[in-house]
């Protein structure tokens, strides 16, 4: 006789404090897009990529509104996030898109603050990048052309990242015949800022950095990063592959503006010391405050 059991493992729900805490970056992270967009870069006619890109020159062939291209191309991709990644996302993207569709609209009729083309190009992609970043952060999206890509990543030979660039060569060189080419290069400039601003407010500002030492001396750097740096460490224990030697290996988290002090300290204990550092996007909870130093 055989007995089978189903075990239902249940998600927690968020605090409200931290649901509307999200709620309220969503709402800046749209607003921001929606400034980059209808302040800088439309007026312009420059474009983003992926379904914004798509949304603006719908806009401009029709003269119907950007919010609306903007809510109806991305509805789609929204049901397909939601079977995808789950409900939370799928409500998270809706609720970004609803507020960037209304503050497009609200926004479209206020002149763009410059004429000059590549200023426009420059803040309006950095401000779009930032406020995109902020959404992704804290679990929505603003824009299908991501999750269409990992829809389809399993039924092609390439990458997430490869399938977006791919359908975003082929949306920037639309704007071309659209607008000018001289707005399909800037387009793109626009592009690569926004795309950089999205990664630094995912990735994180602060520039923190995971450290791994293997060492003969391990404790005496252990105590010297403690001591000089004021960074807590963590003692994890390694063998060698090879050698089948126990090592001690050294774990700790630095900021970038500490990485020269850290990498002098082990070069000065133990020059022949393994040392790897490593970029890390966010660092939460454990005891990796820094203590003070004297």
């Amino acid at each position: 006789m055989t007995v089978s059991t189903t075990s239902t493992v249940q998600h927690r729900k968020l605090p409200l404090s931290k649901v509307i805490l999200r709620v309220i970056w969503i709402t800046i992270g749209a607003i921001l897009m929606a400034t980059g967009l209808e302040i800088f870069l439309v007026p312009n006619k420059v474009i983003d990529g992926g379904i914004t890109g798509i949304s603006i020159m719908l806009s401009f062939l029709t003269d119907w509104k950007l919010g609306i291209f903007l809510f109806v191309l991305n509805m789609p991709f929204v049901f397909l996030g939601y079977k995808q990644m789950g409900k939370t996302f799928a409500y998270s993207t809706v609720y970004g898109i609803i507020v960037l569709s209304i503050f497009t609209s609200f926004f479209h009729p206020i002149p763009a603050f410059t004429d000059d083309i590549l200023l426009a190009t420059v803040f309006g992609g950095m401000i779009l990048g930032i406020g995109v970043g902020l959404v992704i952060r804290n679990g929505g999206a603003l824009d299908g052309t991501e999750i269409l890509a990992i829809v389809i990543n399993n039924k092609v030979p390439f990458s997430v990242g490869q399938i977006i660039m791919i359908m975003n060569i082929f949306i920037l060189g639309t704007a071309g015949f659209v607008f000018t080419w001289d707005r399909a290069m800037y387009s793109l400039l626009a592009y690569v800022i926004a795309s950089k601003a999205i990664d630094a407010v995912v990735a994180g500002l602060e520039g923190s950095k995971s450290v791994w030492i293997i060492s003969d001396v391990a404790e005496e750097i252990g105590d010297a990063i403690n001591a000089r740096l004021g960074r807590g460490v963590t003692y994890l224990k390694g063998e060698g592959a090879y050698t089948g030697d126990n090592k001690k290996v050294i774990f700790s988290i630095i900021t970038r503006l500490e990485e020269s002090k850290l990498t002098t300290i082990v070069e000065e204990i133990d020059p022949s010391a393994f040392l790897a550092i490593a970029d890390i996007a966010e660092v939460r909870g454990g005891r990796f405050k820094k203590k003070g130093i004297h």
